[in-house]
């Protein structure tokens, strides 16, 4: 689901938009209790949309056929915007100024994604609407606040996404949905038609599977909006021309990983993939960068929240999800002092920061320095979103342009990603970089064990197939699994690890692009989950376990000593 593949598919006349619209419905059917949408949009408004196209070509139109998800605070004419608060529900006459943008290059709209509430949050748990459900974890949270539209992204249910990006919302869920999330330039992308956050600092960002398709929407949704008052146009670009390139990253004493040494060592690992890409690595004071994020939360901008939404929480203060009250009730209290105060400190920042820039090209950082599961952040809500901001949310305090790229997995098959990050304008060299790296990362390749309907000649080996996957070879668990026939349908099998009754159970180990990764993990529905599994000869490979109130009903069939023996017998 990528906007390369479509468009080749709808030139050659393999596909048409209607068709396209079937396959993306079935997805979203088959992924159902993620908790991605907030509202989509009824088969007949999506067929208008693909008729719209009639008479016309992938060759007319930059984004002919291409499905998108747009964050639910960001206008769509005649859809519902919530903001992720059905108090504040209003139906708008006109779309969004990017959305309009995006719909008259031919891209289709599916619908509104799910958010922390009003944009505020890193998390992506703060929704009446429930949890995105993080396709590579669910136990993980799928990072916040533009969830949904990550998540819609990184389970093949459209080609590319808007989200929202003031604090650190659409390149915290990049990174922990394995996507591209561009934070770009404020003000390149208007932001008429969004409910504001912070107005002075709010950008609108894209999520895509890849450089291509990032750089192509950004293209095409870029603009000079009048009617916007903090929209720039394209001025005085940067870009750096050829392979070599200086870039900074924290000093030792700057990097902050709360614990995760999985994280650390990728980050070290993308470090010195970017020196082989022909980068220089130079270590800055990252001081000024870290105290301009404080003032983020900690001095009077969270006034400016309050300012945005000042009449709808002084009438309906029970409409919020408790912690997003908390948070935006605060800027009731920081005075025009503190305010002028706080601007002062922060023109010393950019002044302190600006030399950085005479030294390097660009800033590295990991996206997150960590990930949390949803049971962790629901114990301490604020603290450990405040920790997700660490390397997020100097970016637009400070007018920088950035891009969130994927850097890897843990050995429990949990993406990474780090943050590449420029002064104003440097959007399409950031593209260009990311690229580089991507596709250099993009030839490393993950390994899954696979113990069902996806062993060959199975009904769901074609999913593998599909993705680019290879198989790697066949093997066994060691002893101390249990394999049982889980009462679903179509059947499947649950694979449990055991102390006791357990047996080799036989696997096959696929090996698939890190990018396909998230699709497949996507389509694995729940009580299955992803996990590390033993193999006969000591080793590990991540593949699917069932969870162990699943089985309490089920036959076991360990005895068979497979998923096809089984069938057999």
């Amino acid at each position: 689901m990528n906007i390369a593949t479509l468009r080749q598919q709808y030139k050659n006349s393999q596909l048409t938009p209607r068709a396209m619209i079937d396959d993306v419905l079935a997805r979203i059917a088959a992924n159902r209790d993620s908790n991605v949408w907030i509202h989509l949009l009824p088969p007949e408004e999506l067929y208008a949309h693909a008729d719209r196209l009639a008479g016309q070509s992938p060759d007319d139109l930059p984004l002919y056929g291409i499905p998108f998800a747009i964050k639910d605070n960001i206008d769509l004419a005649g859809a519902p915007t919530t903001a992720a608060c059905p108090d504040y529900r209003y139906v708008p006459e006109q779309s969004a100024f990017v959305v309009q943008r995006l719909i008259a290059a031919g891209a289709i709209p599916i619908g509104k994604t799910n958010l922390d509430q009003f944009a505020t949050g890193l998390v992506g748990v703060r929704s009446p609407y429930g949890t995105a459900r993080n396709p590579y974890s669910s136990e993980h949270i799928p990072g916040g606040s533009s969830s949904g539209s990550a998540v819609a992204v990184a389970a093949g249910e459209v080609c590319f996404s808007l989200g929202t990006d003031t604090a650190g919302s659409g390149r915290v869920p990049a990174a922990f949905c394995n996507l591209f999330g561009v934070k770009p330039t404020r003000g390149l992308l208007s932001t008429g038609g969004v409910v504001p956050a912070c107005r002075s600092l709010d950008c609108v960002s894209i999520f895509a599977q890849d450089g291509a398709d990032a750089a192509l929407v950004l293209e095409v949704a870029q603009g000079y909006d009048h009617g916007d008052p903090f929209s720039r146009p394209a001025e005085g670009v940067v870009d750096i021309e050829g392979y070599s390139f200086t870039f900074g990253v924290p000093g030792p004493g700057e990097l902050e990983f709360f614990g995760n040494s999985d994280y650390e060592r990728l980050f070290h690992q993308a470090v010195a993939r970017l020196e082989q890409l022909g980068g220089r690595k130079l270590e800055i004071d990252f001081r000024p960068f870290l105290e301009a994020a404080r003032l983020l939360y900690e001095g009077p901008w969270v006034a400016e929240r309050y300012a945005a939404l000042q009449a709808f929480i002084e009438a309906k203060p029970d409409a919020f999800f408790p912690v997003t009250h908390e948070i935006i009730s605060k800027g009731i209290n920081p005075t025009a002092v503190d305010a002028f105060k706080a601007m002062y400190r922060l023109q010393a920042l950019r002044q302190a920061t600006a030399a950085v820039w005479d030294d390097i090209d660009l800033l590295v950082t990991p996206t997150a320095g960590t990930i949390y599961t949803v049971a962790e952040v629901a114990a301490d809500p604020i603290r450990l979103n405040s920790n997700l901001g660490y390397y997020t949310n100097f970016m637009n305090l400070l007018d920088l342009a950035a891009l969130a790229i994927p850097a890897g997995f843990t050995p429990a098959g949990l993406p990474f990603g780090i943050t590449l990050a420029a002064p104003a304008f440097s959007d399409s060299f950031l593209l260009r970089i990311g690229e580089r790296f991507s596709s250099d990362i993009g030839r490393q390749r993950q390994l899954v064990a696979v113990c069902g309907a996806h062993l060959r000649g199975l009904p769901l080996n074609r999913q593998l197939l599909e993705l680019g996957g290879s198989l790697v070879c066949e093997a066994r668990t060691s002893t101390h699994y249990r394999l049982f026939a889980l009462d679903t349908t179509p059947p499947k099998p649950g694979l449990l690890r055991s102390a006791q009754g357990g047996a080799p159970i036989d696997l096959e180990i696929w090996e698939l692009p890190a990018a396909g990764l998230g699709c497949f993990l996507a389509a694995i529905p729940a009580p299955l989950g992803l996990g590390k599994i033993e193999l006969e000869d000591g080793g590990m490979v991540t593949g699917f376990l069932v969870e162990a109130n699943a089985v309490e009903q089920a036959r076991e069939i360990t005895a068979f000593g497979g998923w096809k023996n089984y069938l057999k017998g």
